[in-house]
C-alpha cells in the first residue's frame, strides 16, 4: 500500500525513531531514515521497511547543523517527493548527575541536538508543506518527553528543560501555521525501553522505576510511534497545538 505521502523521522535509527519509521512505511508513507552516526542501526531499520514491501531511504544527517538539514531535506526532494510530514524525535541527553556538576559545553550541546534541530527541521518542512508557499499541507510531530513536566531533579534537569523548550515550540508553531494546512503536535513519552537510558549512565533505569507507574511497567516504542501515526493522519485532521502523553498514568 502506497499512499503517495511522504515522512522524514530524525532520530530513527533506533528506539521509538525506528519503531515509528517502520510503522509510518507499514501504513504507506515513503520513509527517510534520519541518523547521525549508527550506519548499521540505520541500515536494519531500512532492511525492515524494505522487506514489507516499503519505499525509504536512509540519510545521514547532524541535525544540529544547518546545513547538513537542508541537504537531508533536499535529498528527500529529489529521491522520495513532496513531504507530507515531519517527525522531530532526534533527542540526547548525558550522564545523570546534579546542576552543580554540568559543563556549559554539556548544557548547550543538548540545547543544540534537541531544541535547536527541531527549529531548522521545521523551518525546512514549511518551505514544503504551508499553503502559503504553494505546498499541500502536511504535519510535524513533535517528540518530547514527560520529562518536561517532572523535570528529572538530581538526573537530566537539562534534557528535561529542553523538552519543556519543545512544548512551548510546538503551541507556538501549531497558532502561527494552523491556517496554512500545517498541523503541529507533540507525544510526551514516559519511561520507555529505549537505548537511551544507557546513554545516561543508567540502562535499567526503567525497571527500576517501573512501579512508580501506575500501569507497573514500562511503554514500548511501538505504543509511541501508534500516537504519532495517528497525528500524522487524517484521522486527526481537526487536532493541532495538542499533547499526547504516553506514560502509563504518570
Amino acid at each position: 500500500m502506497q499512499t503517495g505521502k511522504v515522512a522524514i523521522v530524525t532520530g530513527s535509527g533506533r528506539g521509538i525513531g525506528a519503531a515509528t519509521a517502520k510503522l509510518l512505511a507499514a501504513n504507506g508513507y515513503a520513509v527517510c531514515i534520519s541518523y547521525k552516526a549508527n550506519e548499521e542501526s540505520a541500515v536494519s531499520v531500512e532492511h525492515s521497511i524494505r522487506q514489507m514491501g516499503g519505499r525509504c531511504i536512509s540519510v545521514k544527517a547532524d541535525v544540529s547543523s544547518e546545513n547538513e538539514v537542508r541537504e537531508l531535506f533536499e535529498r528527500v526532494d529529489e529521491e522520495l517527493g513532496a513531504l507530507s510530514c515531519l517527525v522531530n524525535n532526534v533527542g540526547i541527553l548525558a550522564k545523570q548527575c546534579r546542576l552543580e556538576d554540568m559543563s556549559t559545553a554539556r548544557i548547550e550541546k543538548i540545547f543544540k541536538t534537541n531544541v535547536t534541530s527541531y527549529f531548522m527541521c521545521s523551518q525546512q518542512a514549511l518551505k514544503r508543506m504551508s499553503k502559503q508557499r504553494g505546498g499541500s499541507g502536511g504535519a510535524i510531530i513533535n517528540v518530547s518527553s514527560l520529562a518536561s513536566i517532572t523535570g528529572s531533579p538530581n538526573e537530566y534537569i537539562d534534557y528535561a528543560s529542553s523538552k519543556g523548550a519543545i512544548d512551548t515550540f510546538t503551541r507556538g508553531l501549531a497558532v502561527e501555521v494552523a491556517a496554512e494546512g500545517v498541523r503541529v503536535n507533540c507525544v510526551r513519552p514516559g519511561l520507555i525501553y529505549t537505548d537511551i537510558h544507557s546513554d545516561g549512565g543508567e540502562p535499567g533505569r526503567v525497571e527500576r522505576l517501573k512501579t512508580k507507574i501506575p500501569m507497573q511497567r514500562g511503554g514500548k516504542p511501538e505504543e509511541v510511534a501508534e500516537a504519532v501515526l495517528w497525528l500524522a493522519s487524517e484521522k486527526s485532521s481537526f487536532v493541532t497545538g495538542a499533547f499526547i502523553d504516553l506514560s502509563g498514568g504518570l
